[in-house]
């Protein structure tokens, strides 16, 4: 395949101190066998004072997820598992000094998650309400790739930021959960290779940038090309980019993913993918402007977990964007379809064949 002739990134000092760094983070941990690989903590969830109801996200949907689950009998709350929050020495894998201190500042963290108002708060209290969700749902982004490769598959129920990068935040988007998630896979799961399949409906800029001209990681990013965040140089990094117009509608989208799948199976051979899920792309979403049916988004996760399982591939599963209260339903729905096919296994651990 064409990934055995693609270099990894070059060993240095920079290099070194991640490593060092990776090896030292207490994020990956042994989950005991009654636990399901299926990531979430309440502390994901968003609640500060009404104002999160200003940006068009739902705050709230990472926990509606689970409660749809759990209340439908496909998922145990005890069997979920629960992360730890990504530490300042985490985060400094992949950001700089200057950016994290940044964040003390309450205006970036506002110009970044695109919440004016919460510019006037104490910082301390915009890193408890809203800093330290996001570092609890990194840590369970990072887990992810650890107990996708000794299962074969995780998701978490959250994460997908992305729209940041080592330098830079924005889209509501503070860590850089999926760069994070591949270098502490590089560094601790024996693996060299790395397909990210981003079919949030905006571009994932943040990666791209992050892993520009790297060949251990192979993009694929299938996106509206009308709309935020209109990166032009992320877009040269991304290996295998598909355009998609304003308005696309189920049955054009499902056409394109599967010529897409086609082609990325032909080009690299990977031993983990990332998949960004967003469900922004669902008929009514005042940002992903694209025309997808709910059922459209279940046969599409179906697809993509279809193409790793027919490989061998493990695969993590992050929730990413999705502007629209039904947008939790949606979710829960596409992974009771993957439970139902056999895709996932939420009733015991052992590993889906």
């Amino acid at each position: 395949m064409a990934s055995a002739a693609l270099p990894a990134a070059p060993a240095n000092g920079v290099e070194s101190v991640r490593r060092s760094r990776i090896l030292a983070s207490k994020l990956y941990f042994d989950v005991p066998p009654s636990k399901v690989p299926v990531i979430y903590s309440s502390s994901y969830d968003i609640s500060f004072l009404g104002i999160e109801k200003l940006h068009p996200f739902d705050s709230s949907k990472w926990g509606r997820i689970c409660q749809f689950l759990i209340k439908e009998g496909y998922l145990e709350k005890t069997r979920i598992i629960e992360p730890l929050e990504a530490s300042n020495d985490d985060l400094l894998v992949v950001h700089s000094e200057s950016y994290l201190k940044g964040l003390k500042s309450s205006l970036k963290v506002s110009i970044i998650i695109e919440v004016p108002p919460v510019a006037i708060f104490p910082n301390w209290l915009v890193q408890q309400k809203v800093l330290y969700p996001f570092r609890k749902q990194t840590g369970g982004s990072i887990l992810a790739a650890k107990l996708a490769i000794e299962k074969g598959w995780a998701i978490n129920i959250g994460g997908g930021f992305h729209h940041c990068s080592a330098n830079q935040g924005g889209g509501f988007c503070v860590y850089a959960d999926i760069t994070l998630a591949i270098h502490f896979a590089f560094a601790r799961l024996n693996i060299s290779r790395v397909m990210i399949i981003d079919l949030d409906a905006h571009q994932g800029n943040g990666h791209e940038k992050d892993f520009a001209n790297d060949g251990r990681v192979y993009i694929l990013d299938m996106f509206n090309a009308g709309i935020y965040p209109l990166d032009y140089e992320a877009r040269r990094y991304i290996n295998q980019k598909v355009e998609l117009v304003s308005g696309t509608k189920t049955e054009d989208y499902l056409s394109q993913l599967d010529k897409a799948l086609e082609v990325a199976k032909n080009k690299f051979d990977p031993e983990l993918i990332v998949y960004n899920a967003g469900t922004d792309i669902l008929d009514g979403d005042p940002l992903g402007r694209m025309k997808i049916s709910p059922e459209g988004v279940a046969i599409r996760d179906e697809k993509v977990f279809n193409f790793a399982k027919e490989r061998n591939i493990p695969l993590i599963m992050l929730t990413s964007g999705g502007y629209m209260k039904s947008s939790a339903r949606v979710i829960a729905d596409s992974i009771i379809n993957l439970s139902n096919k056999n895709l996932v296994n939420l009733a015991n651990l052992a590993t889906t064949s």
